[in-house]
């Protein structure tokens, strides 16, 4: 019976550990801010050790620490104090999980200094440096690829993943886990906006509520009408068309599988539902954020509802994120360049994060109804009983680490409890260089995993072209109507000179 206890699985799962190692960085910055002193501009420097890559033209400076942690320790000293307590942090994890944590361990050494070296290398001034960055590089021109270090992270490990020699890439994979390594970024995500949500509380609270209800909205109709799709144009199985409705409407490859589990699917079914899943998640996340920064009723017209468009249509956590990532880098880059304004960092993220969150807590309640359904209807399965905890262990885990994140940074700042400028000291390495580090991992390691091999598959093909189609004629449509019709006329707040 103790295993089926609400605390199942506290410390065995990536969705936990994820919360887990979250929420530690998170509870360091904030002991930190409580020991803040507004006036001599000094505390227990917690944080100030992570590192950060900044744009440069000099190579010598591309390592530095946080703006606010100036002269704490030198960059590359950052680099391998970040390494060291990062590597510490996931080993431990990965101890509990009952990975192979030396294989594990060699693995993510691989991972995360190739993953530095990309981002110091695409860091360059004369690559990412907006127009009105110019002058103060010094330069006369930039290539303003906004996101350039995500789309090299990316490029890099499917070049890896797909050529490398077998042997290496599959070893790589043990510590190639962007779905774990996005969850902890998320967890971090959670105290930007509560730092945000301080200074513009009607403005994250507005974002919030539209991420909710168009994600209710997309709900009910996405997994109807895929599911109704699969049957009856595609001609699925019921386990096939509930396994890829839940796949291609809620979560992608945690949906899929939560819902095989419920319903008693084959194996194979979320095996092979998962690796569409992923296949076309990163075609989405290499596309959706360039049609939607420069097309021109999205673009600079609706930058966050293009943001919250990316959450109800890219299907993994992952390449949601990233996805959001890159489009928060090229709009604001548009922005700087055609418009002359100066948008804050994050918010498109955000917007593109946020409804991705909604979607994922329906997950344990869709696997609990659809056991139900599949249970007492189409099965009938008599004396099976379903149990009402399956909402719960079924419930991602770090969504919780992403409200508690920002309702703690919330309730200290707007409780009057730390002031702004301790928890901008505090919390901002986790909420800057921390989450940015762990997006660039999530990315090289999107590339490592993915083997666009899997699409050859026998028996894949047909559920391919049931995907394709349901993506693009139902999932993005609808997606992006919702998101305007729920986020229409947002737009990121202006840094302040």
């Amino acid at each position: 019976m103790g295993e089926r206890r609400w605390t199942k699985g506290m410390f065995e799962t990536e969705d936990w550990w994820a919360f887990w190692i979250g929420i530690f960085f998170v509870i360091l910055g904030l002991i930190a801010a409580a020991t803040y002193n507004v006036e001599t501009k000094t505390g227990v420097d917690l944080t100030g050790w992570i590192v950060n890559f900044p744009k440069w033209v000099d190579i010598s400076k591309s390592l530095s620490v946080d703006k606010y942690h100036k002269g704490f320790m030198s960059g590359p000293v950052a680099a391998v104090v970040s390494y060291v307590i990062f590597t510490i942090a996931t080993c431990i994890g990965a101890r509990a999980m009952k990975w192979d944590v030396k294989k594990y361990f060699v693995a993510w050494t691989i991972i995360y200094w190739l993953t530095v070296i990309i981002y110091i290398l695409s860091r360059n001034a004369y690559i990412q440096a907006t127009s009105l960055e110019l002058k103060k590089f010094g330069i006369p021109w930039s290539l303003q690829i906004g996101g350039a270090h995500y789309i090299a992270a990316l490029i890099i490990g499917l070049i890896i993943g797909n050529l490398a020699p077998r042997g290496f890439r599959e070893f790589l994979r043990r510590a190639a886990r962007p779905e774990w390594y996005i969850k902890i970024a998320i967890v971090c995500l959670g105290t930007k906006l509560g730092l945000k949500g301080i200074a513009a509380t009607g403005y994250a609270v507005h974002l919030i509520l539209a991420g909710c209800c168009a994600t209710i909205a997309a709900y009910l109709l996405f997994w109807p009408l895929a599911y109704s799709v699969s049957r009856r144009i595609f001609k699925l199985t019921r386990e096939w068309a509930a396994t890829l409705a839940s796949g291609i409407s809620i979560c992608g490859v945690s949906a899929s599988i939560a819902t095989a589990g419920a319903i008693r699917a084959r194996p194979i079914v979320p095996v092979m539902v998962s690796s569409l899943i992923v296949v076309f998640a990163v075609i989405e996340l290499i596309v959706l954020p360039y049609v939607l920064a420069y097309t021109p009723f999205w673009g600079l017209n609706e930058p966050i509802a293009a943001g919250a468009s990316l959450g109800l249509t890219v299907k993994t956590d992952g390449a949601d994120a990233a996805s959001g990532a890159i489009l928060d880098e090229l709009l604001r880059a548009r922005a700087a360049n055609e418009l002359g304004v100066q948008w804050e960092e994050g918010w498109i993220t955000a917007a593109a994060v946020m409804t991705k969150i909604w979607i994922d807590m329906f997950i344990g309640i869709w696997a609990f109804i659809l056991a139900v359904i599949w249970v007492y209807h189409f099965e009938r399965r008599p004396g099976e009983r379903v149990e009402k905890m399956e909402i719960w262990w079924r419930f991602p885990k770090f969504v919780l680490g992403y409200f508690i994140a920002m309702f703690a940074i919330w309730g200290l700042g707007l409780g009057g409890i730390l002031s702004k400028e301790a928890l901008e000291w505090g919390i901002h390495p986790i909420e800057g260089p921390m989450r940015h580090l762990f997006f660039m991992l999530t990315f090289t390691s999107i590339g490592l995993v993915t083997d666009f091999r899997e699409l050859k598959k026998e028996g894949l093909g047909r559920l391919a072209v049931a995907y394709a189609f349901i993506l693009v004629v139902i999932i993005i449509p609808i997606g992006w109507f919702i998101a305007w019709l729920f986020h229409h006329g947002m737009k990121p707040p202006v840094v302040k000179p």
